[in-house]
């Protein structure tokens, strides 16, 4: 649902021409920067990556949130925005891949460039200008004209090497009509550690990821024209949309009361949701509409906790690095013992990816719940795109039938990958049938996110409060 909101905040969108040219230190330091001067930021990230909007939370103090045109339909894009960005004094979008990258096969759908129109916003270029230095004009005019109705407000110079290669630098994007707001200088000692899936998540590096985050904070306020990028964010003009809602507009949910199931509501059906440093992956904007649906939203760590919370009627076990974390996981055999309980009973699960893992017999040789008959290990290959699925068999989260855009992003692999009642059958860019559908369990490596199908959650919370 949507609702009606007039909306107009500052705003920009923090792009590149490829990935490596350091979008996310210049986004995430700008979000810090701005916040340090008192403002309220809102932070959003394009695309479906996960880990980004942690730090994006770390520098903001707000939720992280994505903006993905191809999961979510390029018509929930600026309702989404406007959501997050409420009362907001500036929004910063952090691009995905090149500017104009987007689904394969599909022209911009879901790329920074398609966002940037979709928000009216202007776009800010990070260039890695380490290896040129007059070129990088043509590299500049290039993509502020493929697209003209991508406006470019200015360029921010990453990795210079000296102060002489920063004037031949400004001198080349003078003569291109192209303002600098900013220069960085090449900072190792700010960089963030990565592994096979990107940047390490805040929540398994806290202490120094906030130390990062404000390393990368003092990086920016010293090397970019904050005054100037905040002019910039202002000339985005009013954006002509209504705010999304996770409240459903419905007879029902007028019954039940628009505020859900507040903590300490007896009534409420308790969502137990899987969190701590191996389930990290979430959008916020799912525990928004479970709530919004009725329910009692409770974060667990499955590494730390030896039961699930009390009163758990339903379990929500989202994606992460448990590949991470198999040894612990694997001790930690109360709990895993309360899952495979709570799963035999009937309850409704709802696992994507590294939940799909958890529910397993095994995890690279270290047993896990149990819950299916599957065993899961770490490969060389990456499994990575946008998937469009239509649910194989009815379940707790979704009645069959019911079509969703996802996206698939791992490197292990799970035998056999399908039950005898699949949870999806992919339609794009491949035919196949994945993921695992038995009693309450809904397991897939597919990530959704809900906001573009907010039956999903309603159905999911319907289920746990049978269970009550």
């Amino acid at each position: 649902m949507v609702t009606s909101y007039g909306f107009n905040v500052p705003r920009l969108v923090i792009a590149a021409p490829s990935s490596g040219s350091g979008k996310t230190t210049v986004a995430t330091g700008l979000m810090a920067a701005f916040s340090e001067r008192g403002l309220a930021v809102s932070p959003h990230k394009a695309g479906p990556d996960y880990i980004d909007p942690g730090y994006h939370a770390l520098a903001t103090g707000r939720p992280g949130r994505n903006l993905d045109a191809f999961m979510c339909g390029p018509e929930l894009v600026a309702p989404l925005f406007a959501h997050g960005a409420a009362g907001c004094d500036l929004a910063v979008v952090e691009g995905v891949m090149g500017l104009y990258d987007g689904a394969a096969g599909r022209g911009e759908l879901a790329s920074t460039a398609q966002v940037a129109k979709l928000l009216r916003a202007p776009v800010v270029l990070v260039v890695d200008a380490s290896s040129q230095s007059r070129s990088v004009a043509a590299l500049v005019h290039g993509f502020a004209s493929f697209d003209p109705q991508v406006r470019l407000g200015g360029v921010i110079l990453n990795k210079v090497g000296s102060d002489r290669h920063e004037v031949m630098l400004r001198e080349a994007l003078e003569e291109a009509g192209m303002p600098v707001l900013g220069v960085l200088r090449r900072a190792p000692q700010v960089a963030t550690p990565s592994r096979h899936l990107g940047l390490v998540p805040v929540a398994e590096r806290h202490t120094d990821a906030l130390a990062s985050v404000s390393a990368l904070a003092a990086q920016v306020r010293a090397g970019c024209d904050l005054d100037a990028l905040m002019a910039l964010a202002r000339t985005a003009p009013p954006l002509d949309c209504e705010a999304w809602s996770p409240h459903p507009a419905s007879p029902a949910s007028e019954a039940r009361g628009s505020g859900g199931g507040a903590p300490g509501n007896a009534a409420a059906p308790v969502i137990a949701v899987a969190g701590g440093a191996a389930f990290t992956f979430s959008y916020a904007e799912h525990t928004e509409l479970l709530t919004a649906a009725g329910a009692e939203v409770v974060t667990f760590d499955p590494l730390r906790d030896e039961a699930l919370p009390p009163g758990t009627t339903g379990l929500v076990i989202g994606g992460g690095f448990p590949e991470m974390y198999a040894p612990e996981l694997s001790a930690n055999e109360p709990l895993r013992a309360a899952v495979a309980a709570f799963a035999a009973a009937g309850g409704p699960v709802a696992a994507e990816c590294a939940g799909l893992l958890y529910l397993g017999r095994s995890l690279d040789g270290k047993p896990m719940c149990g819950v299916l008959d599957a065993d899961a290990r770490m490969s060389e290959r990456l499994t990575l795109g946008y998937r469009e699925a239509v649910a194989v068999s009815d379940s707790a989260l979704a009645q069959a039938g019911t079509r969703l855009r996802g996206h698939e992003f791992h490197r292990t692999v799970i035998e056999p990958g399908a039950g005898a009642a699949p949870a999806w059958g992919f339609t794009h860019p491949e035919r196949r049938v994945e993921g695992f559908v038995q009693q309450g369990v809904h397991a897939s490596y597919l990530h959704t996110h809900w906001a573009a199908e907010p039956s999903v959650a309603r159905r999911f919370t319907e289920a746990a409060a049978a269970r009550r």
